[in-house]
């Protein structure tokens, strides 16, 4: 029988969350995406998890996927959330709240655990980055099929490009605010695939995040020495593996 665990996907503008069948690495059950509260103080997201269909469909460890830089299950970051998550034991309030074992991890590189196993990451060696666009550009870094977390490469500096970072460059969120098209905005996107590449020289960049959805529409205008892959999982990578760093936390 099937081991069945709740992942939680917390994003710049929505939460996502549903039960995960961690062997398989698919959804056991529908997707349930909920507008992230505003303010999205620790209360407000909390209360929103634990209040959804999901959360009462399931028992059992639950993994959490947050927007930040988590340290021991502590928020360290919050530029996507409200500034009151800067320091909060994320991992503790979600326990004591629910009842219920809790592991807390950085989005980015729950997303690419998830691709890793069971997405377009499999069998991929050396060096291999998941990047997610959405509000932000999320990164997660893969050394021979091991995570180093809490990149955060999406606030890198571009040359030329001054102002802004990274995502507020290319992010998802940005390419929708400016109305570009997708030659315009993959123009962007280049310009930051090529600094990763100075910077770490990886075999395979995997592309994820909503808009890989259409990733037929803006994946040929892509260049880049890397191997170009987009994500099978797509917006379930980041609940899939949450769920799956709760399953290696907690179960046999």
């Amino acid at each position: 029988m099937s081991t069945v665990l709740l992942g939680v996907d917390v994003g710049g503008s929505s939460i996502k969350l549903a039960p995960v069948d961690v062997e398989r690495g698919c959804l056991a059950g529908a997707l349930e995406t909920l507008p992230l509260p505003q303010p999205s103080t620790p209360t407000a997201v909390i209360e929103a998890v634990l209040s959804s269909g999901s959360a009462r469909l399931t028992q059992g460890p639950l993994g959490l996927g947050f927007p930040s830089v988590i340290k021991a299950g502590r928020a360290l970051t919050a530029a996507h959330v409200h500034p009151s998550w800067i320091g909060a034991d994320a991992g503790s309030l979600l326990q004591c709240a629910s009842g219920r074992p809790c592991t807390v991890l950085n989005d980015a590189d729950a997303a690419g655990i998830a691709e890793m196993r069971f997405g377009a990451g499999r069998g991929l060696e050396g060096a291999v980055f998941v990047l997610t666009f959405g509000t932000g550009i999320g990164s997660a870094l893969f050394i021979e099929g091991r995570l180093l977390p809490n990149t955060e490469l999406g606030h890198l500096s571009i040359p030329g490009i001054d102002g802004m970072d990274a995502e507020q460059y290319a992010s998802a969120r940005t390419r929708t605010r400016l109305s570009l098209g997708w030659s315009e905005w993959a123009s962007r996107v280049n310009r930051y695939l090529a600094e990763l590449q100075r910077l770490v020289w990886p075999e395979a960049i995997i592309l994820g995040g909503a808009v890989s959805e259409h990733f037929e529409e803006w994946g040929p205008y892509l260049d880049s020495p890397a191997r170009i892959l987009p994500a099978q999982l797509r917006v379930q990578a980041g609940v899939i593996g949450a769920a799956l760093a709760a399953a290696a936390r907690y179960t046999p």
